[in-house]
């Protein structure tokens, strides 16, 4: 029988070698140690006897030695990347002058511009221990505004390695870093100085062209639409204020701000309409050339040049090689969009990109793909009513499919849950395709003659309709709510549960709703920790009758934030400060947590006027204590080393104290070796 449930598999197996990969990629990043050589060899060994076995063993479980062997070389392709991505981590906190040429411009979450500097010096350090990039936010008033790739700057800055994640478990930067090659991040308040100006290099040069094109579409469409205008041609959103963002988040819109597969899909799509029935028009030519092929060779052409334009981000990458997967199946005569198209498509991601596997990007792409696929090849041959109303139904299906498929990826990674984004999208993706890409279009042929302007005000139009529509619809009673964060567990059982249920052939295929329901089972009984401790150790969060209380309202705010968020409870800072749960003492704050008292004092003086621990069990202080005192001390030089703290309370009446350092382990973005606080009992 499970002969024949394999052999039955057979014509759809290329739909597992991306599940297979990833696999082995995810993995690799959920260990929390580094594997040591002698297990890569291993590994290696085993994967080449499995290969050796799918050779001799029956046809049945030929694919089975074959997949484990995927799994082994998506391990190997993660550590590949991972070494090839190695660079220096500066290992404290610096403050002087910083040397460095601009190679990226965006906007922090405070709405600061960030610069990414490569060539980077620091004042009396090593070149060798010298990161190889930095990211620094700009505060306060800055004499040059006109940032250009290349530009060689000076300027005195405070910086210091990539932060951990905010609480045990949670989102690390510190790895998203290091495969962005960031060794260093900070900011400075000071003027910054321009040394020189000069691209240099291809990449360098494409920068500097996507930035003067950005420049000068801000310039003929001046304030938010300009900078929309400029993200959706150039890929550059450094112009894009934090309300405009926020609304398009809230409407589910902000898959329009990014070049992604929608994008590149209209942009390559108009293309090759424009181009088959434009040589249509000539039966010469269409009676004696394969119009279609040479329409799908054009559209691949600009396409390539969108994704150079737009700079090449993983992002616009995948989608890409979505698209060139789909027009090279037309030239090979095969049907364009398929799950074979979409299994290749993401193979070749995760070959050359497997860190993108952890990102919401790559998960929520192929997921609204993956169900668009299916879902109209269920529909093949179904009368979607009279001819006229077919496209509006196929945007109106589209639309659906892909908002379900994404939204518990969304959920999960940005903790919200947009209810009128089917509506935003209905009035707004359309007018992408048939108003704002093809004015794109229209102004980038326009713009040898100086008269792009043309092109840019119809685009205009478009796109100020979008960002009325995100605006209104966000600003809806309920338009937005929110959840809290899954446990590591939850979103792996709810891929491979679609998965299965996608790929697999059979009445087992329904086998796969099993992982989808332990999914939603193990995400509503994922616990929040009763407390949290910050890194800094200068503000800890309680939760309480009303959610989570903090103990400052001001300071971490960065950190505060992101813990509401995972609470699934955004509130002000403020707000949270002032509910109940902690209870004031002499510049801190304190809790009892079962028969436990948890104490935060803050400042030098308080510190100092403490006898022993007081009435604390666990004693938190932004300072560095001197000497012992009786009872569990997270000082600052402590919770660097162990990162963010979780404090839970066990049926035995324990503390169970968990760290982020921890859960991360020792890896090569976190030299360091884990802190474990043994669990604290009270007689």
């Amino acid at each position: 029988m499970l002969r024949d449930a394999l052999l039955a598999q057979r014509g759809g197996l290329i739909g597992w070698v991306p599940v297979f990969l990833s696999i082995g990629i995810g993995g690799y990043f959920a260990l929390r140690f580094e594997p040591t050589m002698l297990l890569w060899c291993a590994l290696a060994a085993l994967s080449l006897a499995l290969l050796i076995a799918a050779q001799v063993v029956t046809v049945a479980l030929r694919p089975v030695c074959l997949g484990l062997a995927l799994v082994c070389a998506g391990a190997g392709l993660a550590k590949l990347e991972t070494m090839r991505m190695a660079a220096p981590v500066l290992g404290f906190r610096y403050y002087g002058p910083v040397e460095g040429r601009i190679v990226a411009i965006d906007r922090s979450s405070s709405d600061a511009v960030r610069l990414t500097l490569d060539r980077v010096r620091l004042d009396r350090m090593d070149a060798a221990r010298t990161p190889d990039r930095v990211r620094i936010s700009l505060h306060g008033d800055q004499p040059i505004r006109d940032w250009r790739p290349g530009q060689v700057l000076i300027l005195t800055a405070h910086l210091s390695p990539p932060a951990g994640p905010a609480e045990p478990g949670g989102f690390d930067f510190r790895r998203f870093a290091w495969f962005e090659g960031i060794g260093a991040v900070g900011y400075t308040r000071t003027p910054v100085l321009r040394l020189s100006e000069s691209a240099q290099g291809w990449a360098l040069r494409i920068f500097a062209v996507r930035m003067a094109i950005s420049g000068a579409v801000q310039a003929h469409l001046p304030g938010e639409v300009g900078a929309f205008a400029a993200a959706v041609i150039t890929g550059d959103r450094s112009g894009m204020g934090q309300g405009s963002l926020l609304a398009l988040r809230a409407s589910n819109l902000a898959h329009l701000l990014a070049i992604s597969g929608l994008h590149m899909g209209l942009l390559t799509g108009f293309i090759f309409m424009i181009v088959r029935s434009g040589l249509s028009l000539w039966p010469a030519l269409a009676l004696r050339l394969p119009v279609k092929k040479i329409a799908a060779v054009c559209a691949l052409i600009a396409g390539a040049g969108y994704l150079l334009l737009s700079g090449g981000n993983v992002a616009t990458e995948r989608a890409y090689i979505m698209v060139a997967v789909m027009l090279i199946a037309v030239l090979l005569d095969r049907r364009a969009l398929t799950l074979r198209g979409v299994a290749l498509a993401a193979t070749l991601v995760l070959v050359l990109h497997p860190e993108a596997l952890t990102g919401p990007g790559f998960q929520m792409s192929f997921a609204a793909t993956t169900a668009l696929v299916v879902v109209f090849r269920l529909l093949r041959g179904v009368h979607m009513g009279p001819r006229w109303f077919r496209p509006a139904a196929s945007v109106i299906i589209s639309s659906a499919v892909a908002g379900a498929a994404t939204a518990p990826f969304a959920a999960a990674h940005f903790n919200q849950i947009s209810h009128y984004g089917l509506v935003a999208n209905l009035v707004s993706v359309p007018l992408m395709g048939v108003l704002v890409m093809p004015a794109a279009v229209l102004a980038a042929c326009l713009a040898p003659f100086g008269l792009a302007g043309a092109g840019l005000w119809l685009m205009g139009f478009g796109l100020r309709w979008i960002l009325f529509v995100a605006a209104t619809v966000a600003g809806w009673d309920g338009a937005l709510s929110h959840v809290k964060s899954p446990g590591p567990w939850v979103l792996t059982c709810l891929t491979l549960g679609l998965m299965w249920l996608i790929l697999w052939q059979g009445r087992a295929r329904f086998a796969g709703s099993i992982g989808i329901l332990a999914a939603a089972v193990l995400w509503v009984q994922t616990p929040r920790p009763a407390i949290l401790i910050a890194d800094s150790g200068g503000i800890i969060g309680v939760m309480g009758p009303e959610g989570r209380s903090l103990s400052s309202a001001t300071g971490d705010s960065f950190v505060t934030g992101i813990w509401l968020e995972n609470d699934g409870s955004p509130v002000a800072q403020d707000v949270a400060a002032s509910r109940p749960g902690l209870t004031a003492v002499s510049r801190g704050a304190g809790v009892r947590l079962g028969q436990h008292q948890v104490m935060l004092v803050r400042g030098k003086t308080a510190l100092a006027q403490m006898q022993g621990c007081g009435s604390a069990d666990i004693l938190i202080s932004n300072q560095t204590m001197a000497g012992p005192r009786p009872c569990l001390l997270l000082d600052v030089a402590t919770l660097r080393k162990t990162g963010a703290i979780a404090i839970d309370q066990d049926d035995a009446g324990r503390l169970i104290v968990t760290t982020a350092s921890q859960i991360t382990g020792r890896r090569p973005w976190n030299d360091s070796a884990p802190v474990v606080i043994a669990p604290l009992d009270k007689p």
